[in-house]
């Protein structure tokens, strides 16, 4: 049992309580929680709709990033935005600075095409999926192979079942069956990945890190605002159970959403994330209650980003191989684990307004003036310079 579960379980936990909740989270996985769950259409259709998108709309972003870098109209794009990032990774963080190179967010390969794709895209979320569409998105995705996207679709799964049980009043003993859901996502030890956070700094340090977010911010902004609202309305749901005063919370997380979503082109009246949003600063009562599950989908939204970060850079070779080596590290259970409270740290540093803003309450500008980058996080090609 890890430290992360011994904070869960009370002492003197009813050993049938327990089974109880295992044998419903069982049944109810394999049952129900292959797609988007019966009780987040029945209680909230809209949301249930828009989880079906995201996952046609993440999987169709990754096939979109690699036709557009397929492109022979954007061959220039690409080189000039190669040597930029190739530049920054033999500076020191100062000189990174003083240039202002950490500031890239905006050297797109092609704004027209992003534009082009991040319209198509849209016009998928907004449509309604079936619930065996939504199950086949990775598996037909032509930019992942197999196994990624199983990890990928299993970790939809999860989610799911996270919901599911936080929306069931049947369920009196959440932590026992959160517990039985980790287990049973576990269980298939292949195509999930850990509970514990790996290295804070892998996801700016890695060979091909930011590559998403320079090359196609557009897309990275759409695809973490949905990553926000995954979170934000779990949390929403969360703190409806606890409290009756945050009735309605949903609404207030979908009015968010689609404030961020903004139009077609991107222009949108609050600012898509501009950096990935993770659970302790969009889902701190699911953190709170359930270390293991946070980190779950925190693993789960980061391994997404970096596959879409060895996607997006420009002209890079072996792309299939660089993401495989990123699932391998992710999956595994034991190797480059994160100490919790360097987790913590990372995950705060971002900012949660950076981050998409609270699911809950008001947070009109950045608490942050820099990024996790800038905030002493280290390069990739600098880390061992002492620098």
């Amino acid at each position: 049992m890890t430290n992360y579960q011994q904070g869960w379980i009370k002492p003197g936990k009813n050993l049938l309580t327990t089974i109880a909740c295992t044998a419903i989270v069982s049944l109810v996985s394999h049952a129900a929680f292959a797609q988007t769950g019966d009780k987040i259409r029945m209680e909230y259709p809209q949301l249930a709709d828009l989880f079906n998108a995201f996952d046609i709309t993440q999987a169709n972003t990754f096939e979109a990033i690699t036709a557009i870098n397929a492109q022979p109209a954007s061959a220039a794009a690409r080189e000039g935005l190669r040597e930029h990032l190739e530049m920054i990774k033999t500076m020191t963080k100062s000189e990174m600075m003083a240039s202002g190179a950490m500031n890239h967010g905006g050297m797109a390969i092609d704004s027209d095409l992003e534009v082009e794709a991040r319209i198509n895209l849209l016009a998928v979320m907004r449509a309604t999926h079936t619930d065996e569409e939504a199950s086949k998105a990775y598996a037909d995705n032509t930019a992942i192979n197999r196994h990624t996207s199983e990890i990928l679709s299993r970790g939809r799964d999860f989610e799911n079942t996270l919901f599911e049980i936080f929306l069931d009043e049947s369920i009196s003993d959440k932590p026992a069956a959160v517990n039985a859901a980790i287990t049973d996502y576990l269980s298939d030890d292949r195509h999930s990945v850990s509970t514990f956070p790996k290295e804070s700094e892998f996801l700016v340090e890695h060979d091909q890190a930011a590559g998403f977010k320079t090359a196609f911010p557009r897309l990275s902004g759409l695809m973490w605002t949905q990553q926000w609202l995954q979170l934000a309305s779990l949390e929403a749901i969360i703190l409806e159970t606890l409290d009756k005063q945050f009735t309605n919370s949903v609404d207030t997380a979908l009015e968010r959403f689609w404030s961020k979503i903004g139009t077609d082109g991107g222009m949108s009246v609050f600012p898509p994330p501009s950096e990935l949003p993770m659970a302790p600063a969009i889902a701190p009562d699911l953190y709170t209650q359930s270390p293991e599950a946070a980190i779950i989908l925190d693993n789960l939204n980061i391994l997404e980003t970096v596959v879409a970060d060895i996607l997006s850079y420009p002209n890079e070779e072996d792309r299939e191989a660089k993401i495989d080596a990123a699932v391998a590290l992710f999956t595994n259970k034991e190797a480059d684990s994160s100490q919790p409270a360097e987790y913590l740290l990372f995950a705060l540093r971002g900012g949660i307004y950076d981050q998409g803003g609270p699911a809950i309450g008001e947070l009109t500008r950045s608490e942050r003036n820099r990024s996790r980058v800038a905030m002493n996080m280290r390069h990739a090609a600098t880390k061992n310079t002492g620098q």
